[in-house]
């Protein structure tokens, strides 16, 4: 192998290498805004059985005192 054909394959090497690293970070990246999306699913679901519960209370609240204020 001629020194040139080792400095062509070298150079490819290192391009493919480059070009490795910028899949692994573009890969990375969209992993972080994946967990991202995640948690600020997370946060805003956590909020909604409580005021699913909170409703659902206070209707049963409502149909409970109803037929007590009907009657008066």
């Amino acid at each position: 192998m001629t020194d040139d054909q080792v400095l062509q394959l070298l150079k490819e090497i290192r391009d493919l290498q480059r070009q490795h690293l910028e899949h692994y970070k573009q890969a990375l990246r969209n992993q972080q805004e994946s967990i991202q999306m995640q948690r600020e699913w997370r946060e805003s679901a956590t909020g909604r059985p409580r005021i699913f519960l909170v409703v659902v209370t206070l209707l049963l609240l409502a149909m409970w005192g109803l037929p007590y204020l009907t009657r008066r």
